[in-house]
């Protein structure tokens, strides 16, 4: 009795234990400001970030907040759905420019971005696909940028979406300098599915706001990509470490 009570609970610390990670980065975890909520979240398996979503059949609209830490202070964080093709080319983004190094209470300038090719892109939004109403960024804990939207995706879009991001360390003259060429970077994209709130990570690297014409191994400029296991209804993560706690302390020895 003693040697199966010992073990039960080596079993829960080693839960307790394998829970904490996710507990710390869950995205479930986000405290966004009053009045913002979203069904379902996604923590994207490079460059720390996160997607929160809330998909609207009926429009079709997305309710998002994309959620990651520009590379440096003073950069920028984008994210955007390619209707077209994986990869930048065709993505119709949405970027924000974080408040400068020397400023770091400047408010974020949120953008939108129709990337037709690999030119820089400029420090003024060009028009995109889809409407894009609620346009606003704000800075969360460790200094994330958390960019908000709400997009009018059209009946002819399909659920699953292809989408990219990236993260940028400057911008110069109002325009999102390119982003660094590192593995991170060059494995952004991946499927969105709509409906249910689940994403499917994409093998091949992304492209991103770039302004010198930098490449994937596609051909196409650089961005971030996203996948890993969609949040929504049922236990998170610090649910499971309470849990497991609970467990621990209950069980006689």
């Amino acid at each position: 009795m003693y040697m199966a009570s010992t073990a039960l609970h080596q079993l829960l610390l080693l839960l307790l234990v394998a829970a904490l990670p996710a507990a710390m980065s869950s995205c479930a975890g986000e405290d966004f400001p009053s009045g913002r909520s979203y069904v379902t979240c996604e923590d994207l398996p490079h460059l720390g970030a996160a997607l929160h979503w809330t998909y609207d059949a009926s429009g079709p609209s997305l309710s998002l907040a994309f959620v990651a830490a520009p590379a440096a202070p003073g950069g920028w964080v984008a994210w955007g759905i390619n209707p077209t093709g994986r990869g930048m080319v065709g993505a119709q983004a949405l970027v924000a420019l974080a408040g400068g190094a020397a400023n770091s209470s400047a408010p974020a300038v949120v953008r939108t971005y129709n990337i037709t090719g690999y030119s820089p892109l400029g420090d003024a939004s060009t028009p995109i696909a889809f409407p894009a109403t609620g346009l606003a960024a704000d800075v969360g804990g460790g200094g994330k940028v958390r960019l908000y939207a709400t997009l009018r995706l059209g009946k002819g879009v399909k659920k699953v979406v292809n989408h990219v991001w990236q993260v940028g360390s400057s911008v110069t003259r109002g325009a999102p300098d390119m982003h660094a060429m590192d593995a991170d970077n060059l494995a952004a994209m991946g499927k969105l599915v709509l409906s249910d709130g689940a994403a499917a990570s994409a093998p091949a690297p992304a492209g991103g706001p770039s302004s010198s014409g930098g490449r994937n191994g596609d051909g196409s400029p650089l961005s971030r990509p996203i996948s890993g296991a969609a949040h929504t209804a049922g236990v998170s993560a610090p649910e499971v470490v309470g849990l497991a706690v609970l467990g621990f302390l209950t069980i006689p020895w």
